[in-house]
């Protein structure tokens, strides 16, 4: 009985002494101050940061060193508006007739791996089937690799609006979709729809305030809530620990929206200066999407692209994302990062950095846009956003200076998420 007891003491400091992981960073942005730090070495112990050190410290015997010495290191970004399940295409107003959940399914983890290896840690899906809230199980138990998922699963929409599921089907096959389906008219079913969303096992709620581009309905910008309705959904979601995101083109759907207290107003094309004045006084938040506005208009352009009730929604709507961005950026209207991704091809969100800039807005503020900013609209800045002591490992490093040139960040050299590096 001696031999197995003295093995075990042996090994007892190997148990104690845990493989840290050490980062050598020749450059890294500290977003929380909005500087640039060099020769840093960040260090990793299980899934979290438990120090960042000046000066490319020494390793000790077990832990793992990275050299990222010629990279720029920096938080992993967060994407506050995408859409994990399907990707625009010719064939895309078939597929609820010719597609199965499990194909849904399938194709999101292709879509999910191009998003990570893109640097983008975590993102805020907002709008699915539900299989958006599978996808995000499957990542968390670690069965397939993807970011971190915030899901509001099926938004929620008016009867015709936006996101009720059966716009543009023949008649006997639009029925009378309800709350269960994401469809709620009166405030009493808004806030059905908003337990639905609970029960069903959401993060958080999404809402289509006014017309969109992509349904097949004639308006992309009327609005399609009551202002009651919109409290109703509101305060229902605080009830249950839910921010809301409302999708909104028309002026007057975010007025309603912002008076009615939803945390982001996804897309603003046509903000006015008075709602640009209620979202600066009521701290809500412009998730922009401005690589969405340019795809849809670029595809409207290709004949029978969409259908014909879509194709001069997409034509108007598109070109005004960017400039209503600066507008709402130069007013102080806080922003979040988000891309609408599923609109154009995912993996390619890092685009928006560009779009982003060439409306005025510096690097450096578009970087905190997609990190702290972020963290702070999903409500998980104590874990995620930047990279400080006692937060979450999420880091990628890209190679070159983004400040100097904003297409350095689609060259993602270097992926970790809650600690595990996914690309080197």
């Amino acid at each position: 009985m001696r031999k197995p007891i003295l093995l075990f003491l042996l090994f007892i400091p190997l148990l104690l002494t845990a493989q840290r992981t050490i980062l050598h960073c020749g450059r890294l942005i500290d977003v929380v101050k909005g500087t640039v730090l060099t020769e840093q070495s960040i260090i990793i112990e299980g899934n979290k940061i438990s120090d960042i050190q000046k000066g490319y410290i020494n390793a000790k015997a077990n832990d793992k060193v990275i050299d990222l010495k010629n990279l720029t290191v920096m938080p992993g970004l967060i994407d506050c508006h995408v859409h994990m399940e399907h990707e625009t295409g010719p064939n895309r107003y078939l597929e609820a007739f010719t597609l199965n959940p499990a194909d849904y399914a399938f194709q999101s983890v292709v879509f999910s791996n191009r998003t990570l290896m893109a640097g983008f840690t975590s993102v805020r899906d907002l709008g699915g089937s539900g299989v958006n809230i599978s996808l995000r199980n499957a990542i968390n138990k670690k069965m397939i690799v993807g970011p971190r998922v915030f899901t509001a699963g099926k938004s929620i929409a008016t009867t015709g609006g936006h996101a009720d599921p059966t716009n543009g089907f023949r008649k006997d096959l639009q029925g009378d979709p309800g709350p269960a389906a994401g469809v709620a008219n009166g405030p009493d079913e808004c806030r059905k729809a908003v337990r639905q969303r609970y029960k069903d096992g959401s993060d958080l709620i999404k809402i289509t305030a006014s017309g969109g581009v992509l349904s097949v309905a004639k308006s992309g910008e009327n609005p399609q809530f009551t202002e009651d309705e919109i409290k109703a959904i509101v305060e229902t979601a605080k009830d249950y620990g839910f921010k809301v995101a409302a999708h909104c083109h028309g002026a007057e759907a975010m007025k309603r929206a912002v008076r009615g207290g939803v945390n982001s107003i996804e897309h603003g094309t046509y903000m006015d200066d008075e709602v640009i004045s209620l979202m600066k006084q009521y701290g809500t938040y412009l998730v922009p999407t401005i690589i969405a506005g340019k795809s849809v208009a670029d595809s409207a352009k290709k004949p029978g692209f969409y259908p014909d009730l879509v194709t001069p929604k997409a034509l108007a709507i598109g070109p005004k994302i960017q400039g209503t961005f600066a507008k709402a950026y130069k007013e102080g209207v806080k922003i979040a990062f988000g891309t609408d991704a599923g609109v154009y091809a995912h993996g390619k969100n890092w685009l928006e950095f560009v779009y982003m800039t060439e409306a005025g807005m510096p690097m450096m503020k578009a970087i905190q846009a997609a990190t702290v900013s972020a963290a702070d609209l999903i409500g998980v800045y104590d874990q995620l956003g930047s990279i400080e002591k006692g937060k979450l490992a999420d880091i990628i490093a890209v190679d070159g200076d983004p400040e100097q040139d904003a297409t350095v960040m689609g060259k993602v050299i270097f992926v970790m998420k809650d600690g595990v590096v996914y690309k080197k």
